[in-house]
């Protein structure tokens, strides 16, 4: 199992984010009600949001767990990047259900990013994805300013998958 590349493990659990890294907070309205936080969990952990948002995924896993690991590919031909993380902590709650993995050798950034859905006690359902980074690989550096905006473009994105797949789900109900 690869080594993590940064010693903040599970930050992105409990916070605050450390310092000297660039910092991401994307949160956004999914759904409302048990159902749709049941259907939001399950397509966060098990990587369906992931896929529905254009990403690859090769996982050791078939649901999010502590130690499976994740390469994550964006982009098309020779403009696809791979990032290769581990899961380091996974809840599987009540009202939370999400996880968080971080980076190892290979990943273009050093750090960690978690994705976590929230049943509010109004019954609102919440996406939310934090995230701490820097770059590791020479092209994210001299990318510098513009993984910032990738990274929140990406975060909207899953928001946007996730919120269809809970459509879908609310739909295959009625």
């Amino acid at each position: 199992m690869s080594t993590l590349t940064y010693p903040e493990v599970g930050a992105t659990r409990l916070g605050p984010l450390p310092h000297g890294y660039h910092h991401l907070h994307h949160r956004t309205r999914v759904g409302r009600g048990r159902a749709d936080f049941e259907v939001a969990g399950a397509a966060v952990t098990g990587w369906g949001m992931h896929r529905r948002s254009g990403a690859r995924i090769n996982a050791s896993a078939a649901r999010a767990e502590p130690g499976a690991g994740v390469r994550v590919s964006l982009g098309v031909g020779p403009f696809r990047f791979t990032a290769p993380c581990r899961v380091v902590w996974t809840a599987y709650e009540r009202e939370r259900v999400g996880f968080g993995y971080g980076t190892v050798a290979g990943h273009p950034e050093c750090g960690e990013e978690c994705f976590v859905v929230d049943l509010a006690d109004d019954g609102s359902v919440w996406f939310t994805v934090m995230a701490f980074s820097r770059p590791a690989a020479w092209y994210s550096r001299l990318a510098g300013p513009l993984v910032p905006v990738v990274q929140r473009w990406y975060a909207r994105r899953l928001g946007i998958a996730l919120g269809r797949l809970v459509a879908e789900g609310r739909d295959a109900r009625d």
